[in-house]
């Protein structure tokens, strides 16, 4: 069974490599344009791994990455923070377990997913 993975980014382009990209890695892939939207699925769900912008429409990256770890549910959810803004992405590197600043390779969000999917 694949282990399920959130894109949660609101450029569709991107949205759509980085889900190539973990479906490489055996993922199964939701991609998610909103952060409203995403709030709602993490409510529902549990994913494995959250591949998560900082700037969505209506609710920010940082408030969703608040919501993730404040909750036990996520204690085995990799977090891997994707954004242009590398002082933002700063901020954020005890919260995440990873943060990279774009432009990203193709195979280097593949690699780390699959070592991430191994662990």
């Amino acid at each position: 069974m694949k282990e399920l993975a959130f894109i949660i980014e609101d450029d569709k382009d991107l949205s759509y490599i980085f889900a190539s990209a973990l479906e490489q890695a055996n993922y199964e892939v939701e991609a998610i344009l909103d952060g409203l939207a995403a709030k709602k699925r993490l409510e529902e769900t549990t994913p494995h791994m959250v591949i998560l912008d900082m700037h969505l429409p209506s609710i920010s990256g940082a408030d969703l990455l608040t919501q993730i770890r404040k909750d036990a549910r996520f204690t085995d959810t990799s977090v891997i923070i994707i954004t242009a803004d590398a002082r933002m992405g700063e901020a954020f590197t005890d919260a995440a377990d990873f943060v990279l600043v774009k432009p990203i390779a193709f195979t280097q969000l593949r690699d780390l997913a699959a070592r991430l999917h191994k662990a």
